[in-house]
C-alpha cells in the first residue's frame, strides 16, 4: 500500500499536453467527414445514372474535385488519428507501438496519394 497521493503518482510520468489537440483534431475532421460525407452521396444520388461518363462529367466541375480530394485526404488522416488512438490504447509494447503508428501513417499517406491520383485522373479526363 502506497501513502502517496494519485497526483504524486502520476507526476513525473510525462506530459499530458499534447493529447488535446489530438482530441480536437478527431473532433474536426469527424465533424467534416458528416459534411463531405453527405455532400458526396447526394450528389452521387443526384446524378440519376451512375455510368462512368456521367459521373465523370460531375467530376470534371473544379468544385466537385476538390471536394472529392478534400474527402479523400480528411478520410485518410481522420483514419490515422483514429488507428494511432487504438495502437496507443491496446499495444503494449513501445516500439511495437511506434512501429504500428509509422506503418499506418505510410499506408494511408499512400493510399490517400492514389485517390488523390483517382479523382485527378478522372477530373482531367484520363483513360479509365
Amino acid at each position: 500500500m502506497s501513502l502517496r497521493s494519485p497526483l504524486g503518482r502520476a507526476l513525473g510520468h510525462g506530459s499530458a499536453k499534447g493529447g488535446t489537440a489530438h482530441w480536437y483534431a478527431q473532433r474536426l475532421t469527424a465533424v467534416a467527414l458528416v459534411l463531405l460525407g453527405l455532400w458526396f452521396v447526394v450528389s452521387l444520388v443526384s446524378l440519376g445514372s451512375g455510368d462512368y461518363e456521367t459521373v465523370a462529367g460531375w467530376l470534371r466541375s473544379p468544385i466537385n474535385s476538390a471536394l472529392a480530394v478534400l474527402l479523400v485526404l480528411v478520410t485518410a488522416y481522420h483514419a490515422v488519428l483514429g488507428l494511432q488512438v487504438v495502437a496507443e490504447d491496446y499495444v503494449s509494447g513501445k516500439n511495437s507501438r511506434a512501429g504500428l503508428i509509422v506503418l499506418f501513417k505510410f499506408v494511408f499517406a499512400v493510399a490517400a496519394v492514389i485517390g488523390v491520383l483517382a479523382v485527378l485522373r478522372v477530373a482531367l479526363g484520363g483513360q479509365a
